[in-house]
């Protein structure tokens, strides 16, 4: 009886041995008290076990009731973020409720996944990356959005585009997205240009710069070229701005661009609907701009990037962060204008 799961089983024998023996003899063969005895004989009806079910210890009358209005905002929220944790929806959302609480509410709707399980982390790089300079390293890279099912059907029915070109900032975080048909060489070349001349505006020097990328054509050309591709050549044209390259397999190496790639994906893709491109379009300006500006992350001491820029250097321009996506592959049919000043190429972008 002792061993039995159900504390049930063992509370009526003690309410047996009680009505043979008495209470305190029963006291001490169970090892309680005569106080808990007496509980259960006065609890035991003499019919059903669930007169010795244990009784909730919760307060009838909670002084901090959540209110009906309140849990369902929660649930809406989790229905509508499905992604989303509970840290970074009582944070954005102002939820006057603890982390714990919040759980709680999801977990009685059967709105909680099952957690994943966390990778390892090898080697934390945080804190030395912290050291670097503004703008030292924007990692760039491409994702494919036909592999996303919530997001799949949109795409086939509105033609949305298939990648994402992806440039971050690896200091702040600071995020720029475009989007096309394919990976293109001309399409990673038109997105570095962009960004460049964006920064550049924006009064970013790129003094000991460097744009990071994995080894993939869109970026480096073919394999067997003898020559820098014009992604590569774009870039180092700009003085103080170099293109480095990964070893090949080493995708950690790209992990900050990596991250973002992961976030929009469950923030964006996973919950948005579409009704034409125009919105799309729209919908993911609005999105880039809440992540470089109000979005705070936590690995980076909750501090969105536009906070972290403002405080690393004020000469730099509030628009920085302000960079909208664009189609390249319509950009590059409507033929942009390139113009020359002060030795530098930039486009000027006619289709948006």
């Amino acid at each position: 009886m002792r061993e039995s799961k159900d504390p049930k089983y063992l509370r009526l024998e003690l309410v047996r041995y009680a009505k043979e023996h008495g209470i305190k003899p029963a006291a001490r063969e169970f090892s309680t008290t005569v106080k808990t005895v007496r509980k259960w004989l006065r609890r035991w009806d003499g019919k059903t076990f669930e007169s010795l079910k244990e009784h909730s210890r919760a307060p009838k009358n909670p002084a901090r009731k959540i209110m009906p209005e309140l849990r369902q905002r929660v649930i809406e929220l989790k229905r509508t973020l499905p992604t989303w944790g509970a840290e970074r929806t009582k944070r954005d959302f102002d939820i006057p409720l603890s982390e714990k609480a919040i759980r709680s509410i999801w977990r009685t709707e059967g709105l909680l996944k099952r957690p994943r399980r966390k990778h390892t982390t090898k080697q934390d790089l945080r804190q030395m990356k912290e050291k670097w300079r503004l703008f030292e390293q924007t990692c760039l890279d491409t994702k494919d959005l036909t592999d996303i099912p919530e997001f799949y059907p949109q795409l086939m029915r509105l033609v949305l585009p298939k990648v994402q070109y992806t440039a971050r900032e690896v200091v702040s975080g600071l995020q720029f997205i475009a989007y096309a048909q394919e990976r293109s060489l001309t399409f990673a070349t038109l997105f570095a240009e962009i960004i460049i001349d964006h920064l550049r505006r924006c009064g970013v020097s790129f003094r000991n710069c460097r744009f990071q990328t994995d080894n993939g054509a869109e970026f480096i050309g073919a394999w067997n070229a003898r020559s820098k591709s014009s992604f590569t050549k774009t870039v180092q044209a700009v003085k103080g701005l170099t293109h480095l390259t990964i070893p090949p397999g080493a995708h950690r190496w790209q992990a900050d661009v990596e991250t973002v790639h992961n976030t929009i994906e469950q923030a964006f893709y996973c919950v948005e609907s579409f009704s034409s491109r125009s919105e799309f379009l729209d919908k993911a300006s609005a999105y880039v701009l809440w992540y470089n500006v109000a979005r705070k992350n936590k690995s980076k001491n909750c501090k969105s990037p536009w906070d972290i820029i403002a405080e690393r250097n004020k000469n730099i321009l509030p628009s920085v962060v302000a960079l909208p996506p664009v189609f390249l592959d319509q950009l590059w049919k409507a033929k942009p204008k390139l113009c020359i000043r002060d030795n530098t190429i930039f486009v000027t972008l006619l289709c948006h």
